[in-house]
Parts: structure tokens; sequence; C-alpha cells
């Protein structure tokens, strides 16, 4: 086995290999440590090189996670491709409805990449990764070649947004709804035009819908099923919000089905967009049409690289890539066990595990998380996790206050919480949640679950013991 060559920082005169063999120094640790003690002497190593594809929050969060426990061991290039430093997507929805500034979402300033010795080459898109030399190249804005060798590969690609394959769909004036770009699109548009259709209505359909409303323009939301977000709220709760979200000023067109996009050319099938026309042929006016219909891993690069891709880039609990192990992959283009996750908290977990492993520490694994949905959709606070919508086998404990904007579902199935879904009330959120996960049996609080922990905490206080726990809010 060879254990490398560790140069000498007195003389510069390379250790050999049998004088690193004769002190049982093993290959790993070679590897593993750039300065080497030895008899006294010092040895420091070559850095190895850590290349990072995509600059969100998932990659700078877990090139974080790793300076905090091995900051020197690697040369960090990032190659991004906005023109921005990190910054907090999720927070986009608060600059569309002009509360927030772009300035205002940067999660680490161009200062901090300097600061930490990272090079970050921004507005430049990676067009290759020879996997055989290990080199990734990358075309910026102005066609210039930037190449960068690599020991390890960080792909964090993201996700791209889907744009619905009707007629029209690329027409001026529609758009998806992903980035800074789009956002600044959205804003420019608002000032000059008056009609706005937003097609999903998820979350970030509403908030696109919400934020232009803001911005003076007529909007209406067209969904394709019953209820507004129909992957988080249940049929009442999305009519609860559906109505608020009416009174604030918002039109709706649920269960419609987008046949085409028409322009404002002769034939209609060029210029800027100006009407949205469904399949029951009727038509709605529309300067703006932001696609808000969902995301898709991005894994063209990873393709192109002949890595294993099955809805997202394929990865071990290490977050290495089933294909080669010198590449990891996390955030939303990552597939681990078969789930590719879009919320934060489950993404900020796996760059933790991965920055662990790629510090050498080797410790953790990532074993998949059980998410929940906590929002704030205009002003209106959200909360859903587990199976909310029941069937066979559970029960249903439902408390709705419609003239109040309450509504509270809370699922059991063999005297565990499965699920709930709140609306307007999402105080107990991560208590359930926390019961939820855990697998708690709540037959000893059944009758008070609905009310909340303090409830159960006011009604045991007689039985709380001297270390202040509470045997039924455990049992």
């Amino acid at each position: 086995m060879s254990h490398g060559v560790a140069p000498d920082s007195d003389n510069g005169v390379p250790a050999s290999d049998a004088f690193l063999a004769s002190r049982q120094i093993c290959a790993w640790c070679v590897d593993a440590f750039f300065v080497l003690r030895i008899d006294g002497r010092s040895f420091p190593m070559k850095k190895s090189k850590l290349v990072m594809v995509g600059n969100g929050m998932a990659g700078v969060r877990t090139l974080e996670e790793l300076l905090k426990i091995a900051p020197d061991l690697y040369d960090i290039t990032v190659f991004g491709a906005e023109p921005h430093p990190n910054y907090n997507r999720i927070m986009l929805s608060p600059v569309l409805a002009g509360e927030q500034t772009v300035d205002e979402i940067i999660l680490n300033s161009w200062e901090w990449y300097t600061n930490n010795h990272i090079t970050l080459h921004a507005g430049t898109t990676v067009t290759e990764v020879d996997r055989v030399k290990r080199v990734v190249r990358a075309v910026a804005a102005d066609g210039s070649v930037t190449e960068a060798a690599y020991d390890r590969l960080l792909l964090c690609t993201g996700s791209k947004p889907f744009m619905l394959p009707v007629p029209g769909n690329d027409l001026e004036g529609v758009i998806a709804y992903r980035d800074i770009a789009d956002t600044q699109t959205m804003i420019e548009t608002a000032k000059t035009h008056q009609h706005a259709v937003v097609i999903g209505g998820g979350l970030l359909g509403l908030e696109a819908a919400n934020g232009l409303m803001l911005r003076g323009m007529q909007v209406t939301v067209v969904h394709v099923n019953a209820w507004l977000m129909d992957r988080q709220l249940d049929d009442v709760a999305g009519g609860l919000l559906r109505q608020s979200l009416e009174a604030r000023g918002l039109s709706f067109r649920l269960g419609a089905h987008t046949q085409e996009l028409v322009g404002d050319s002769a034939d209609g099938k060029s210029g800027r967009v100006k009407a949205i026309r469904f399949k029951d042929g009727t038509e709605q006016p529309a300067d703006l049409v932001v696609m808000a219909v969902g995301i898709r891993p991005n894994t063209a690069l990873a393709e192109s690289m002949r890595l294993h891709c099955n809805r997202g880039i394929v990865v071990n609990d290490t977050l290495q890539t089933v294909t080669d192990a010198r590449i990891y992959s996390v955030g939303e283009c990552a597939a681990h066990r078969g789930i590719a996750y879009g919320l934060v908290a489950p993404l900020f977990e796996q760059a933790k595990v991965a920055a662990n492993h790629l510090a050498q520490l080797g410790s953790g694994r990532y074993k998949g998380s059980l998410t929940s949905t906590k929002l704030k959709v205009t002003g209106i606070d959200l909360f859903s996790a587990g199976d909310f919508t029941g069937g066979e086998g559970t029960e249903e404990i439902v408390m709705s206050d419609p003239l109040g904007g309450v509504y509270k579902k809370l699922v059991l199935k063999n005297d565990k919480l499965i699920g709930a879904c709140l609306y307007g009330d999402t105080l107990d959120g991560s208590w359930y949640f926390e019961l939820l996960r855990e697998g708690r049996s709540v037959s000893g609080i059944r009758e008070a679950l609905m009310f909340g922990q303090s409830a159960i905490d006011n009604a045991t206080d007689s039985s709380v013991d001297g270390n202040g726990s509470n045997p039924a809010a455990a049992a």
C-alpha cells in the first residue's frame, strides 16, 4: 500500500514512503490530516480539492457544517449559475410582496466566501464533468470557460420548475417562479400590466398571487384540483383558505384545465401572452402567466456524467452517489431511498451528514426524514403532518370554527396520532409532530388531545414529578 509523500516543512525534502511506513502512518491518516507531526517534525500535507456545483441553501449549509469541523481540510471551489451569493429562496415571496429587498435575503455575503477562502464562480454554468480526470468545466455569461480539478465533488444542482406542455408556454410574459430573476420580472411587469394568472394553487402559487395582488395586479389563480393546497390541506381547510383569500381580493378557477396560452399576434401564436384558454372553451385575460405547478430534480448534469438517477441523483446514507464514491449530492436534486425532499429541514439534515463524511469523521448516517409543513400563507397559519386524510381503520377528531377561522383535524390509528391538519391555529403543531414522530400512545390523553399540550399540562399538574416530567404527556 502506498502511503503517499509528505513534504518536509523545514527543508522542502519529501519524506519517503518508507519513512512514513516505518512509523506506521497509514494511508487514511496521510489522506485525513494535512499536517503530520512525526518525531516532533511537521509535514504539511497538500489540501484536497472540493468542488461544489450549485450555490443554493443545501450546498452552502454543507460547507458551513464542514468549515465548523474541518476548516482547513479542503481548497473549496463553488460554481453557481445565478449571479448572486447564496440567498434564502424561501424569502422570495416577501421580496415580491415588497416586504423585503434582495439584499435582505442574502444568507452568505460575497465577503463570507472570501473570508473562508472559497473560490466562488457566480453566474457560471457547469457544462461538463470529466469523472476520469476529475475536472469540472463551466461557462460564464461572457462565454469564458473555467476548469477546476476535484478530489471530492458535491452536486447541489437543486430542482427546476415544471412548465405545462401546452401551446404558448414559450410566449413572452410566461414565466416560472423559482429565482431572483423571476421575482424581478414579476415586479417590473406589475408596473406596466394589469392582468395576471397564476397556474397552481399550492404554496408557491398562492404566494406569487398574493405578491402580484399587492403590486396592484388583478390576479386569478388557476388550479386543476378541487381545493387549494391539496397536498398540505384537506378539503375543509382548503375551502377555508379559499374564502379567506377571496375576501382579500384574489380570484380562483378550481378544477380548471389549461388548454393553451394565447399570444397578442394576429394568429395568437406569438408575441406577448394575452389570455389563457381552458378546455371548456372559456378564456381568462392574462398579461402575465406564472406557472407554479411543481418542481423536478435537476439531474441533467448528473445524467451526462452517467451517474445513476431515479427521481433524482441516487445517493446512499452518507449522501455519496451510488455510482461514484468521490461524488456527493444533497438537496432537492438528491434521491435518498427513493425520496427527493423539497423542504428545508431534511436538506439541512442531509448537509450535516455529508459534511461529517467529507470531514472524514464518517460517524453519521442519513436515514430519511419525517416531514411536516408549517406555513404562513399570506398571513394565515397552516400546519400539516403525516396521513391527515384518514381512511379505513382510522378515527378523526375534528374541531371546526369557520367564523373564527380555526379548523383542526387529528387522525388516530391504534391509539397513536398518525396525522394532523391545522388551519388558523398552529400553536401545537410541533407538539403534535413530536407525538407522531415518536409513535407514542395517546390513549391516556385522548379527550384533551384536541386542546393541545398546555391543556394536558394543566390537567396533569398534580402528577408532575420532582424532575418536572409529565407522565401523561410521555404516555
